[in-house]
């Protein structure tokens, strides 16, 4: 790595793998602070770069996209298959899909940086489409968890975290603005498909707009395998299955809870914000809008954090962003009682989450030694599918406990995400303590 004029080599820091470049004699200039250094293959561009970052929007448009949207399956199965359940019993399904899909990532992540992409996204397009067909079939509540709730989360996960593993294989400066761009796809799939799931519900009814919904990962899915590739080191290969060092590096565990703590309240707007709407006199029609705005809003939150990233540092984005996400749901949610608040919030909202999601991968491959990268982010993000399991039916026991009032819920959101941005703090303080510092 190289140092900033008239500054000492860079050394390794005791407590992490992180390299650490000491002051600079010049004060007006304060080094950043980068991860350990890439393979010496890693181009930053070229066409199998951009290839594999178009290949993983259309892959995270049809998955995580379809994830953000089950906001539109939460209000359709209250009022119709599953109207006899409460929201809390009918929240479980979007819980496990979310809990499977990040969980799976510790055993993805491990065989990614032992044999690529390919081998997993193929048969994880196979099961993301047999799951979504089993679920246009689905009449009971089990079946619905199991279709929709364990075999579609788990497809999710094998087209999601070999993707944008990828990706970090291909580029380093540039890392955080092509993770964007591909999240941003997720984005677009949470605004899409509320509203095309709401208009083929009422036009060609629930089994066939969810039939539909397949075709297209089908398509996208097809498209993905064939353009994500990933460039790997020869050691990769041989990485253990768990990896000890991990409880040594400090920032990589502050990192974990304050994520922990955040996928808590995170998802909470994205099960609720429709019947939220509805239960504020607004029309059915308008509350699906809603939910597509809180996802719209996704798509810049996805796009500008992480350009702005690379050159303001990641940690430095990433711990305001899950701040702002705390405030928003505190001193906003709370209040927001008609159409326009409501859409301003989730708008806002959007943007910060989708900044957090998009910058979570950036912040862990940027602490991650070579050849460990897919490893590492699999197992945080099988650590945080605690909190993401629990977020959900937990807002739904509140809601039910407040006899219908939303203030329990929303305190939820906003203090989980307040405690853990204070976390992400702490991680970005405890590589660089100075203010100024490119993190």
């Amino acid at each position: 790595m190289e140092t900033a004029p008239g500054s000492h080599p860079a050394r390794p820091s005791q407590d992490t793998d992180v390299l650490v470049t000491e002051k600079s004699s010049d004060p007006e200039r304060i080094p950043p602070i980068t991860g350990p250094s890439p393979p010496r293959s890693c181009p930053d561009g070229g066409l199998r770069a951009w290839l594999t970052v178009v290949g993983s929007f259309l892959a995270l448009f049809c998955t995580f996209g379809q994830l953000n949207s089950f906001g539109t399956f939460q209000a359709w199965y209250s009022e119709h298959q599953l109207r006899e359940m409460p929201p809390s019993t009918i929240a479980w399904i979007g819980s496990l899909q979310l809990w499977l899909f990040f969980f799976s990532g510790g055993i993805i992540g491990r065989v990614f940086d032992a044999q690529g992409p390919r081998i997993i996204m193929i048969p994880g397009m196979l099961l993301l489409v047999f799951s979504t067909i089993m679920t246009s079939l689905c009449t009971k509540f089990y079946q619905y968890v199991l279709a929709q709730g364990v075999l579609f989360g788990i497809g999710v996960g094998m087209m999601f975290y070999p993707s944008l593993s990828a990706i970090s294989t291909h580029f380093n400066k540039y890392r955080g603005t092509a993770l964007g761009i591909a999240f941003s796809g997720s984005g677009v799939g949470g605004v899409v498909y509320p509203i095309m799931f709401r208009d083929l519900f009422e036009r060609v009814g629930f089994g066939w707009a969810v039939r539909i919904s397949a075709l297209i990962s089908l398509a996208a899915c097809c498209v993905a395998i064939v353009t994500v590739t990933s460039l790997r080191s020869p050691t990769q290969a041989k990485a253990p299955f768990v990896d000890l060092a991990l409880l040594r590096d400090i920032p990589f565990l502050l990192l974990t809870a304050g994520s922990v703590a955040i996928c808590l309240g995170l998802f909470i707007p994205f099960i609720y914000i429709a019947e939220y709407a509805r239960d504020k006199s607004i029309s059915d029609d308008m509350a699906f809008y809603i939910l597509s705005a809180l996802n719209g809003g996704g798509i810049l939150g996805r796009l500008a954090p992480p350009f702005l990233s690379d050159a303001l540092g990641r940690f430095n984005v990433l711990v305001p962003c899950a701040f702002l996400m705390a405030l928003l749901a505190l001193l906003f949610w709370m209040f927001a009682k008609t159409l326009a608040t409501i859409i301003v919030f989730s708008v806002l909202y959007g943007f910060f989450s989708g900044a957090f999601t998009a910058m979570i991968i950036p912040c862990v491959a940027q602490i991650s030694p070579d050849g460990k990268i897919g490893t590492r982010i699999g197992m945080l993000y099988s650590i945080i599918s605690f909190g993401a399991l629990a977020g959900g039916p937990a807002g739904g026991a509140l809601l039910k406990a407040g006899h219908g009032s939303y203030t329990g819920m929303i305190i939820l959101c906003g203090v989980s995400n307040l405690a853990g941005s204070f976390f992400l703090l702490w991680a970005r303080l405890h590589l660089n303590r100075r203010t100024m510092a490119l993190v």
